[in-house]
């Protein structure tokens, strides 16, 4: 299970959302999506990065995640 992080009017979260959900067509991707303004911790760990995508705690993109990005990290 992938988690992303994301937060309010982010259109680089928007992007990366659009950008999974054109994964999936190809590729079975399960998703969280986590607003990081839902909890102190996770804004001020994320607040310049996001969104972020994570897998078991470890991060593999962040930023502005592209379709080619996405493939490359499964």
């Amino acid at each position: 299970m992938f988690v992303l992080y994301t937060r309010p009017n982010c259109p680089l979260c928007e992007e990366a959302k659009l950008m999974i959900e054109l994964v999936k067509e190809d590729f079975p991707l399960e998703y969280q999506e986590v607003n990081i303004e839902s909890d102190d911790d996770l804004h001020e760990k994320y607040m310049l990065m996001i969104p972020v995508l994570e897998k078991n705690n470890e991060i593999l993109l962040y930023g502005n995640i592209g379709y080619a990005d996405l493939l490359e990290a499964l």
